[in-house]
C-alpha cells in the first residue's frame, strides 16, 4: 500500500484511539514512528502528525529524545476527569432544556437508535465510538465551540481511563440511560435531565476499579491489527 491510498492522519488517530479504548494497547507502551509507519504503510511525517493529535487529546505523551508513549492516567486524574465531566455536562443539558429544535432531538434519538443496534449486535468498536459520540453530540447541539472542544478532550481522556481501570470487559455507557436523558431534554425538564446525567456518569465511574493500572498488550502490531 502506498501513502497516496493509505489511511489519513485522522484514520490513524482513530485506530490508535480505538485500540486503547478496546484495551488492546496498554499505558506506557512506546509508539515507535518507524514501526507505526510500517503498520499503516505511510510516511513517518504522517505518523508524527497523528501522534501530535493524540498528544493534544491526552492519549499519548511525547518525551523529548525518547519518543511517544501511551499515556498513564493516575487515579487522581481519573477522578478529576469525571468531576469536570459532571460540571460540564450539567451545563450542557441545562442549556439544551431551554431550547432544542425538533431536528436536533431527531439527531439525538437517531444516534441512540444506532447505539441500540451496536449493543444488540455486540459490536465493541461501534459501541465505544457511539457511546462517546452521544456526549459529543449533546455538546455539538448546544452550539458552543468551547463546550464541544472541552467535551472532545474529556471524552478522549475518559476513553483512556476506562480502558485502564474498567473492571468489566463490557463498555457500558448504554443507550437506555442516554434515551432517558434525551426524553428529559425533550420535555424541557432540566432538573430531571441533570439528575439523569449525574446518575449516568456515576454509573460509568462505578465500573472503574481505581486502584491499579491493568497489564495490557505490549505488542504494538497485534494491538493495531
Amino acid at each position: 500500500m502506498t501513502e497516496a491510498n493509505g489511511p489519513s492522519t485522522q484514520q490513524i488517530v482513530e485506530k490508535v484511539w480505538l485500540s486503547i479504548a478496546e484495551r488492546r494497547l496498554r499505558p506506557g507502551v512506546q509508539l515507535k514512528e518507524e514501526q507505526l509507519a510500517g503498520i499503516f504503510a505511510v510516511s513517518r511525517a504522517r505518523i508524527r502528525q497523528a501522534l501530535t493529535v493524540l498528544e493534544r487529546d491526552g492519549l499519548v505523551t511525547i518525551v523529548p529524545n525518547r519518543g511517544a508513549f501511551v499515556s498513564k492516567p493516575s487515579v487522581e486524574e481519573a477522578r478529576d476527569v469525571f468531576f469536570v465531566r459532571r460540571t460540564v455536562e450539567r451545563c450542557i443539558v441545562e442549556r439544551l432544556c431551554k431550547s432544542i429544535s425538533k431536528s436536533d432531538l431527531k439527531r439525538l434519538r437517531d444516534h441512540v437508535a444506532k447505539e441500540r443496534v451496536a449493543n444488540a449486535q455486540d459490536i465493541t468498536t461501534d459501541i465505544i465510538k457511539l457511546s462517546g459520540g452521544f456526549h459529543l453530540l449533546l455538546a455539538e447541539t448546544v452550539g458552543s465551540d468551547f463546550l464541544f472542544t472541552t467535551m472532545r478532550d474529556l471524552i478522549a481522556r475518559s476513553s483512556l481511563i476506562t480502558a485502564v481501570y474498567r473492571n468489566t470487559n463490557r463498555f457500558n455507557c448504554g443507550p437506555d440511560e442516554h434515551a432517558e436523558i434525551v426524553d428529559a431534554i425533550a420535555a424541557n425538564d432540566a432538573e430531571k435531565a441533570v439528575h439523569l446525567m449525574a446518575h449516568h456518569l456515576d454509573h460509568v465511574e462505578s465500573e472503574l476499579d481505581l486502584t491499579e493500572i491493568r497489564d495490557l498488550s505490549h505488542d504494538l502490531r497485534a494491538a493495531l491489527a
